[in-house]
């Protein structure tokens, strides 16, 4: 399905009428990371199953859950669980939500995944904040016709995540006392993980971290001119010369233990967020 305007503009009705009013900021919660909805007062859940034109999330760490509710009395929208291109969604399919959520009014959107250390510096249960991208994806969510009312044909990428909400989630880090890099997210299409070659190429064409997420939301978010930014878990280290298998077990069990120190600086960011 090519998802238009007129659809997400439908799906954002549904949910007003389900009670989710005038939110302020979207939040996607990644792998083994949905414990910030924990601290949401929640107002109103809703099963990806039961949301028109969203597709049901197939992997068993993604509860597949809308949440809205109020953080330190901002109104949002969490999104437990996200889409994969690995699921064999289109990335339409897996940037519909975004689009629905810009419809509904939210100024900003915050993003989480779970990621591969490529730089030898990083460690596994560490946090980067996404300062840039290599797109290693074999399509693109603004494939086809393009619709001048989300955004322009050719959407500048030069800034992708906001300097200012990264520099918001750094001083939290820093006040929190909880290691964060800044640093280049690459994605794949996954779902199996790399070879050493592979990482090995990751790191020469200048990655820090790999996932198979998280692209194609910020490139819908440049196009519609809203403003992102994200944070990856850092959940396995990636070295070729000394690369142990992997099990998805242990990624998720490190991505649960690091996510109280997520929900920390993410609790502590969202009061100071621009969203006028």
């Amino acid at each position: 399905m090519d998802y238009s305007y007129e659809d997400a503009r439908r799906t954002a009705d549904f949910l007003i009428e389900k009670g989710v009013s005038q939110p302020q900021l979207g939040i996607v919660l990644g792998t083994g990371l949905s414990g910030l909805a924990k601290e949401i007062t929640v107002e109103c859940e809703l099963d990806y199953g039961l949301i028109p034109g969203f597709p049901l999330s197939t992997v068993e760490s993604h509860a597949g859950k809308l949440v809205f509710g109020t953080i330190c009395g901002i109104k949002v929208i969490a999104l437990q669980g996200r889409f994969h291109h690995y699921e064999g969604y289109s990335m339409k399919q897996i940037t519909f939500p975004v689009r629905v959520m810009k419809h509904l009014g939210i100024k900003a959107l915050l993003l989480s995944n779970a990621a591969g250390a490529i730089n030898k510096k990083y460690k596994k249960g560490q946090l980067m904040i996404i300062d840039d991208h290599i797109n290693l994806l074999p399509s693109n969510p603004l494939t086809g016709e393009n619709d001048d009312r989300n955004g322009p044909r050719f959407p500048d990428m030069s800034r992708p995540y906001d300097p200012q909400m990264n520099n918001l989630f750094a001083d939290a880090a820093i006040k929190e006392g909880v290691t964060v890099h800044k640093g280049v997210y690459a994605v794949v299409s996954g779902p199996n993980l790399e070879t050493r070659a592979e990482y090995r190429f990751l790191g020469r064409i200048g990655a820090d971290v790999v996932g198979m997420s998280t692209v194609p939301e910020v490139i819908v978010c440049n196009h519609m001119k809203l403003p992102c930014a994200a944070i990856s878990v850092l959940t396995d280290e990636c070295d070729p010369d000394d690369l142990h298998p992997v099990d998805i077990s242990d990624i998720l069990r490190v991505a649960g233990e690091a996510e109280k120190d997520l929900t920390r600086i993410f609790v502590a960011v969202i009061p100071k967020l621009s969203l006028n």
